[in-house]
């Protein structure tokens, strides 16, 4: 049984996706971009960026009864690992002892020409 999660106060899916899906135990999160969903914009540092991804993983969190401290893993898309410490340091201020496992990779380009995207699995 899956069940398909959605709020207004993250961005809405632009494509032939859900913002996140509930599997009983489970929900995973698609990877949320640093797009302000009551403005569209998208903030220009690595760190700002960062904190609105979360932001936005935290709202589709909420919908669904969740919080970061549900999160047990997550994936991090740099468009430049050059940006990972700025980015780390953001995460680190995010999450909470036990971190979630993660995995944090380059990749060669972001939609919107973001600077990270970040997806993750929560459990209840």
């Amino acid at each position: 049984m899956k069940q398909p999660i959605a709020t207004t106060a993250a961005p809405g899916a632009i494509g032939p996706y859900s913002q996140a899906i509930d599997a009983g135990s489970f929900v995973f999160v698609s990877g949320q971009i640093p797009v302000n969903p009551a403005t569209g914009t998208i903030p220009s540092t690595i760190e700002e960026q960062t904190a609105q991804s979360i932001a936005n993983l935290t709202a589709i969190l909420a919908q669904a009864g969740l919080s970061l401290d549900n999160v047990v893993k997550t994936t991090v898309f740099l468009a430049d690992m050059n940006d990972f410490a700025a980015m780390n340091s953001v995460y680190a201020e995010k999450f909470t002892a036990p971190f979630p496992a993660r995995s944090a990779v380059a990749v060669r380009e972001l939609p919107k020409q973001v600077l990270v995207e970040i997806e993750v699995i929560a459990v209840r």
